[in-house]
């Protein structure tokens, strides 16, 4: 992995996790944690320069869905949380 792929990769799991600390909710915030740390060491040894632009793309993609839902999120226990971190997609019903 190129130096410059290196830091954008680093930087963006510093922010993804920085971001996720951000939930109220205790159950929101370690899984989407995990996920998030889940996914990066899933991917760590890719070493195809397109690949790693995609996976790059994804994961910007899953911060502004984490920023989203961090502004207009569901009140506790109010609807739906939905995190796609690398796919599939993630779903976690809070109505039950």
């Amino acid at each position: 992995m190129a130096a410059s792929s290196r830091s954008q990769v680093l930087s963006l799991y510093k922010i993804m996790l920085r971001e996720s600390q951000r939930f109220n909710s205790y159950n929101y915030r370690t899984y989407a944690i995990r996920r998030i740390r889940d996914a990066f060491r899933e991917k760590k040894n890719v070493d195809d320069f397109h690949e790693i632009e995609t996976l790059l793309h994804r994961a910007k993609e899953n911060l502004s869905v984490i920023q989203r839902q961090l502004r207009m999120g569901p009140k506790e226990g109010e609807g739906c949380l939905h995190i796609s971190l690398y796919p599939p997609l993630f779903k976690i019903d809070l109505t039950h």
